[in-house]
């Protein structure tokens, strides 16, 4: 049986070591031996973080075990964080979450079938709230005349953001946008977008 821990370091890295004492104090009083752990940063993309999440539990056999120092380290909401649990339990991977002192033994036992409800309970409160939140502060700015929306003129945030060195030398090479598109990993509509609006397309092949 093997035990991993899974550990998110936030934006500087400050909370990694307090992370690991956690976990590694719970391992030795347990006499839990924790064969490795994994990292992922919060200022990696979401997908990305999630991707390397689902490939740590896809590596864990019927009977292993996860660690984490606190629930929320599984996910940026309840709901995530219920479909990575009930994914630990399809797999019959055990999951223990320090801080709560949540422990699942992989198991469809009473106690699992209850925590799984509660979460689901918990996450539909959550996105009702998130839901009213976002009502009661456009209705405030609203009756506050405030206009909403993106103001006129101003860029977007983009999943190319940073690499507009890269997307220029590339099209002054004459890279066709298709190709770098699926070199970037983007839609071609994107990408165009992208180009446009930074003004990337070098001007000997900007049309007139």
């Amino acid at each position: 049986m093997r035990t991993l821990a899974y550990v998110r370091v936030s934006t500087g890295g400050q909370d990694l070591d307090q992370q690991k004492l956690a976990i590694l104090d719970y391992a030795r009083k347990q006499r839990i031996r924790v064969r490795d752990f994994v990292e992922t940063h919060s200022s990696a993309m979401r997908t990305a973080q999630k991707e390397q999440l689902l490939g740590v539990i896809d590596s864990l056999r019927k009977g292993d075990r996860l660690l984490v120092s606190e629930l929320s380290r599984l996910g940026r909401s309840l709901g995530q964080i219920l479909q990575i649990v009930e994914r630990l339990i399809q797999q019959q991977v055990g999951f223990v979450a320090i801080k709560e002192g949540i422990v699942l033994e992989g198991k469809h036992t009473m106690q699992t079938k209850a925590m799984i409800a509660l979460f689901g309970l918990f996450a539909e409160v959550e996105r009702d709230l998130i839901a009213e939140r976002t009502k009661e502060g456009l209705a405030a700015a609203r009756a506050k005349g405030k206009k909403l929306g993106r103001p006129k003129g101003t860029l977007g945030k983009s999943r190319l953001d940073g690499k507009e060195h890269e997307i220029r030398l590339l099209l002054q090479k004459r890279v066709s946008k298709a190709s770098l598109a699926r070199i970037l990993d983007v839609s071609p509509t994107t990408l165009h977008h992208f180009v446009k609006t930074r003004r990337l397309q070098p001007r000997q092949q900007r049309r007139p």
